[in-house]
């Protein structure tokens, strides 16, 4: 792991060796999330926006050499089915045209194997099990984490636990059992959850992919960033640097996936691959918002709530990488919004409808962030927008049927049918 120099605490700016410490900084508990540090000089010498570009591995480990893992070809081999990220991104016009915007792009997630952005933290933290030799991994989740990691874990022969709130959708608590893992619910919301889940990990010696608590979520999810420069580039030849857009619309519940997504844009800008650091736009239900409360405070101290909204995957009482997704956002010059339910479910149909985008509710979070945004004259007409799609919809079937109305039922005649019509 020649590019990998070790880890950096986010809250005191402590130094750690790679093998000294494995998950949070011990000065600060489970709060002090650790970023993995890189050498930038050394991956220079070896990769470049031209050599990743003409990669035929249309996947994460197309970015391998921004990775802190060792030699991937053996776990490639194992995992070759699972093939995590290189969503597309799709231009919206129609959706930009509702809106009066030029440049508006929707990347979609939901075409991860397991249906979710997930699949990114848990490819890389499984493959960072291999490394050590950890047999059990564990994670609690709302749904779509513990799909991810309980997919990628029976891809690799690994085995994984689960812990969940017994409130989780049947689809994703389907994922989870039909892949294999061991499942918990919890009858408890998902910060009781995840605190179950660290003692348990601690007590049975297994590896905690917990969001955030985990440094190596974040470098999983930092390839949307890698991602959405590359694609925006248009392959453009010769390809000597990637295009950034100038906004990332991003729901937000535990922090991390904007964490990650700020981590790879940070990358590339150190790198000299993109000439300019897009604002960061974090949205979050009006019942789980914590992160924007702390921003509008213009505060790190992230003060739980009581989480209460139809998105689960970004339900949250106190967000894990709450400092670090306040700092995204701020240290991008961007924003915080929030959004309604039914900000949210209008929001679901409309990507449907505009974009052919389906999205579950935290996915279409990020949308309703925007088109509020727009309303609120936040954003420019020129400016080139793109909205992370986090969760296909089919995640949350009766949030999605709550979204859409239902179906007519007539009789099997053509006079039925031209009532309908009519």
């Amino acid at each position: 792991m020649a590019n990998f120099l070790g880890y950096k605490c986010s809250l005191c700016g402590a130094d750690y060796a790679p093998d000294q410490i494995q998950y949070v900084c011990p000065k600060h508990g489970a709060m002090g999330n650790l970023d993995v540090v890189l050498d930038y000089a050394a991956i220079k010498k070896t990769a470049s926006p031209e050599s990743i570009s003409t990669s035929r591995d249309n996947s994460i480990w197309r970015y391998a050499p921004l990775l802190p893992l060792q030699d991937l070809s053996g776990f490639k081999n194992l995992t070759g089915l699972m093939r995590v990220g290189w969503t597309p991104t799709y231009r919206a016009d129609r959706l930009a045209s509702s809106l009066g915007l030029k440049n508006l792009y929707v990347k979609d997630d939901g075409r991860n194997p397991t249906a979710s952005f997930k699949d990114r933290a848990s490819a890389v933290v499984v493959a960072r099990a291999k490394e050590i030799n950890a047999p059990v991994i564990a994670a609690a989740s709302t749904g779509n984490a513990g799909a991810a990691l309980a997919g990628m874990a029976a891809a690799a022969a690994s085995q994984a636990v689960i812990f969940a709130p017994k409130t989780a959708p049947q689809a994703k608590v389907a994922q989870l059992l039909m892949f294999g893992a061991r499942v918990l619910l919890v009858n408890g919301n998902y910060d009781q959850a995840f605190d179950l889940c660290l003692k348990a990990s601690n007590e049975f010696s297994w590896y905690c992919r917990n969001t955030g608590y985990n440094p190596f979520t974040v470098e999983g999810k930092k390839t949307a960033a890698y991602e959405i420069c590359e694609q925006l580039s248009n392959y453009q030849l010769p390809i000597t640097k990637w295009i950034a857009p100038d906004r990332v619309f991003i729901s937000v519940g535990d922090g991390n996936i904007i964490s990650g997504i700020w981590k790879g844009f940070k990358d590339l800008l150190a790198l000299g691959w993109i000439e300019k650091m897009p604002k960061l736009m974090g949205v979050q239900s009006a019942g789980s918002a914590a992160c924007a409360n702390a921003w509008k405070l213009n505060t790190e101290t992230i003060t739980p709530v009581a989480a209460n909204t139809i998105a689960d995957s970004i339900s949250v009482d106190l967000p894990r990488d709450g400092v670090r997704a306040v700092r995204a956002v701020r240290e991008t010059n961007g924003a915080y919004g929030v959004v309604s339910d039914d900000e949210i479910l209008a929001a679901m149909r409309d990507l449907a409808r505009g974009v052919a985008v389906f999205a579950e509710p935290a996915g279409a979070t990020a949308y309703a962030g925007l088109v509020k945004a727009v309303k609120e004259k936040l954003i420019g007409a020129d400016e080139t927008i793109v909205v992370m799609n986090t969760g296909n919809g089919l995640k949350d079937v009766k949030s999605a049927l709550q979204a859409a109305g239902e179906a007519v039922v007539i009789e099997p005649t053509l006079q039925a049918v031209k009532r309908v019509i009519s």
